[in-house]
């Protein structure tokens, strides 16, 4: 069998203490991907700390930089989280990714560990839907100093501190005042991320077709302050008033301890992940199947 990619990287779940059999993707499940990866004509090589916390033998090891520089096809296994710290190192290379899910069904890793063998053989050969998702790129600036450059695919979130009250916001689109808020936080989320915290704290979810944020208070003092879906070709600004112990993270990663006077901005990165799943692929069958939709009396 021919593939239609040449090289392909293995990108497993992992975590410093877990190894193998700690929440880690297992070594069995890796080398079987492998071999199937083998037969379709494909090198294959394995991500560095994915090698170095499953104990991976036999195949060659790439960091990320190596991978965006010799592999065609990144091959993610594990579930959302892994996808999305992959996604964001990757996303310069502009190297397209399959996500196969060793848990539950993800949003954004869609295969079971249980059905790649029927999947993947033909996406490999070309037979696969893409679905390009975009990035936002933040900033943190303090005394007209960038103080935390990041990416994020989910969202950016500002929150106030675990043991404080709320915090005050001054809000910017564009350069034009929007409000000032009062919240216990404020997210930003892409479509990618209107499922996540966004969608917990009310928001709407997005299609991932649309070209969309929508920026969602957590808590808000007045009820009146409701998620407001914004054109991405913008700008957002976030201005910390008041508010102790308030923080900014990005898809809950990168954190970044606020002063008063910082101001968190957050435009379109120039980057964007680019997801194949299988051939006939829906997003919404992906939302009926995660959220359980219509199973209360349903078809």
């Amino acid at each position: 069998m021919s593939s239609q990619f040449r090289h392909v990287a293995l990108i497993g779940k992992y975590t410093a203490t877990a190894g193998v059999g700690g929440g880690g993707t297992p070594v069995a499940a890796l080398e079987d991907i492998a071999r199937c990866l083998h037969k379709q004509g494909c090198e294959v090589s394995v991500e560095k700390e994915t090698a170095a916390h499953s104990g991976l033998q036999g195949l060659g090891v790439l960091d990320a930089a190596g991978i965006g520089r010799e592999c065609d096809l990144g091959l993610v296994i594990g579930g959302d989280g892994t996808m999305l710290g992959i996604g964001r190192r990757l996303a310069p290379y502009d190297i397209p990714l399959i996500g196969i899910n060793q848990g539950r069904l993800g949003f954004i890793t869609d295969i079971s560990l249980d059905d790649y063998v029927t999947y993947l053989p033909p996406m490999l050969r070309g037979e696969y839907d893409e679905d390009c998702r975009s990035l936002m790129h933040a900033r943190v600036v303090r005394d007209g100093h960038c103080v935390l450059d990041a990416l994020a695919m989910n969202d950016v979130v500002v929150n106030r501190g675990a043991t404080s009250g709320m915090v005050e916001l001054r809000v910017e689109v564009d350069g034009r005042f929007v409000a000032s808020q009062r919240a216990d936080g404020l997210i930003v989320a892409t479509p990618t991320g209107s499922t996540a915290y966004a969608m917990s704290a009310g928001g709407p979810i997005l299609h991932p077709s649309n070209p969309s944020w929508v920026m969602v208070p957590i808590a808000p003092h007045t009820l009146s302050n409701r998620p407001v879906v914004l054109n991405d070709a913008g700008e957002v600004a976030i201005e910390l008033v008041s508010g102790r112990d308030a923080s900014a993270n990005f898809d809950m990663q990168s954190l970044a301890s606020l002063l008063h006077g910082d101001r968190i901005t957050v435009r379109r990165s120039q980057h964007r992940v680019r997801f194949l799943h299988p051939r006939g692929w829906s997003y919404f069958d992906t939302l009926r199947k995660k959220l359980h939709w219509n199973e209360a009396g349903g078809t």
